[in-house]
């Protein structure tokens, strides 16, 4: 259940990128030796509704959802949730909850990644709820307000 309804979000997002002309390019790295830039937080999100992103490679995307879930979608232990997938080299999905390590799966069911109409500019920063992640040209890490997190790259992915 939770899987579908993560890939409903992923295709409700694919549909509005499909009339808008599809997903944006590749965009360049930020010049180095910058500091990190957070994304501003829009009307959805601060509304309690899920919000994706995805990185400037269109490699990794991204779904939020707050805590107590959406009318669409709830996590099994009530949220907050933070879901990412990368495409390749391999398709894994990384999932941070309320608590506990976050959980790698290697065999998605719902291969649905990456559209958003945030991207997540290297060497920008993201947060809501308890989780926070930095874009950076060799991949995005996420963690949770208490350590927990993922790190997902073309060179590795791994969680604690």
């Amino acid at each position: 259940m939770k899987l579908l309804a993560v890939g409903v979000s992923f295709f409700l997002c694919l549909s509005t990128l499909a009339g808008a002309g599809g997903a944006p390019p590749p965009r360049m790295p930020s010049p180095e030796g910058q500091q990190p830039q957070a994304m501003p937080e829009t009307a959805a999100q601060r509304a309690g509704e899920q919000q994706t992103f995805m990185m400037p490679s269109g490699n990794i995307g991204c779904v939020y959802t707050p805590a107590g879930g959406t009318t669409i979608y709830q996590p099994q232990d009530g949220g907050p949730e933070l879901s990412c997938d990368i495409v390749a080299p391999r398709y894994v999905r990384a999932t941070l909850g309320r608590a506990g390590s976050a959980m790698l799966n290697h065999a998605v069911g719902d291969p649905s990644c990456c559209s958003a109409d945030e991207v997540l500019d290297y060497g920008q920063s993201w947060s809501r709820g308890p989780f926070s992640c930095a874009s950076e040209r060799t991949g995005l890490s996420c963690r949770r307000d208490d350590g927990h997190g993922f790190l997902l790259s073309r060179a590795q992915v791994s969680a604690n």
